[in-house]
């Protein structure tokens, strides 16, 4: 069992706390939270241990769960790994790639482990086709969610966008090539709604767009690659593969055959791989823990949590934004 410890203890860290707790990877410590109120509401609300300081809880524990807003990120994650002790950092994992650069580097240096939590990685839907999803040539990804004031503070593409570009990045074994990108603030100061466009060497092309101002939530992605056409759908945790191979000589045997402008007959299969119902967070952070225990790398790395953090300060970058 490893000792863990939280800081930050608002919306998510609550949920991160109570899944360290019941938890058979973990022992947990305790946690810290900079506001004082909220931190003395939440340890007499659910008993557990209130650290005083940030330095004090690191010193308890073998591993730092950072569930900070994003503009804490890269001191208090600094602070965790100065010290020796393991990290894992909530999505997207600093504020600026030069910050995610300099963790990685410290983290080298002191020998500790770091895992970003890009959780839609452990999605079980996605999970259920992950080893199916092979050089994917085009992809399009929507995730939309219902105005919540909570995440307002960064543009759509790092409070939203971001799950998808680290999901396609994680399948696509190619260098991104180019970034086109718009986006337009409707409600908040930065851009609510977002569309871009990523191009890769390797000819993959993915298209995304994300809201925080529809009227119902998706989260769906599709990824059509050479005979194949695989859909997920993050939200309702399902999926769907639809296989395309030769047709046999005699079509009267199935139920679907395709031709083609060439004349060649494609044979389809549908098929819908049984998903396993998890709890995602739950799931990587104990996964965390058995890349700690076993000394194998993590599956989201700090360099994967900067590269996605790098895609999506390119698509930033491009915004051109007004207020509607």
């Amino acid at each position: 069992m490893l000792n863990a410890g939280v800081i930050g203890a608002g919306h998510l860290g609550k949920i991160h706390l109570r899944l360290l707790h019941e938890s058979t990877h973990y022992t947990l410590k305790g946690f810290y939270d900079s506001d004082k109120e909220n931190a003395k509401k939440v340890a007499e609300e659910f008993g557990y241990h209130l650290f005083d300081s940030a330095e004090e809880l690191i010193q308890a524990v073998d591993m730092v769960d950072v569930v900070t807003p994003t503009t804490y990120h890269f001191e208090t994650a600094k602070k965790v790994i100065q010290a020796g002790k393991h990290i894992f950092i909530e999505k997207p994992i600093t504020n600026t790639t030069q910050e995610a650069e300099e963790l990685i580097s410290l983290a080298k240096k002191h020998g500790v482990k770091g895992q970003v939590g890009h959780v839609e990685r452990f999605n079980p839907a996605f999970q259920a086709v992950g080893n199916k999803i092979s050089e994917p040539m085009f992809i399009e990804a929507h995730r939309l969610a219902e105005f919540n004031p909570r995440g307002t503070d960064v543009p759509v593409v790092l409070d939203l966008m971001i799950h998808d570009i680290d999901v396609i990045l994680s399948v696509v074994d190619s260098a991104v090539k180019a970034v086109h990108a718009s986006g337009v603030s409707v409600i908040s100061d930065t851009p609510d709604i977002a569309n871009a466009r990523i191009e890769f060497e390797n000819g993959c092309v993915a298209n995304l767009t994300a809201s925080r101002i529809s009227l119902k939530k998706m989260r769906k992605a599709r990824f059509f690659q050479r005979d194949a056409y695989i859909s997920v759908d993050f939200l309702e945790k399902a999926c769907e593969v639809v296989r395309m191979k030769d047709a046999p000589t005699d079509p009267g045997e199935f139920d679907m055959i395709l031709q083609n402008a060439e004349g060649l007959k494609k044979q389809i299969y549908f098929d819908n791989p049984k998903v396993e119902a998890n709890n995602a967070i739950l799931d990587e952070l104990n996964a965390f823990a058995e890349a700690i225990k076993n000394d194998t790398t993590p599956i989201v790395t700090l360099a994967q949590g900067a590269e996605a953090l790098d895609v999506a300060k390119q698509i930033i970058a491009q915004f051109k934004t007004k207020k509607i």
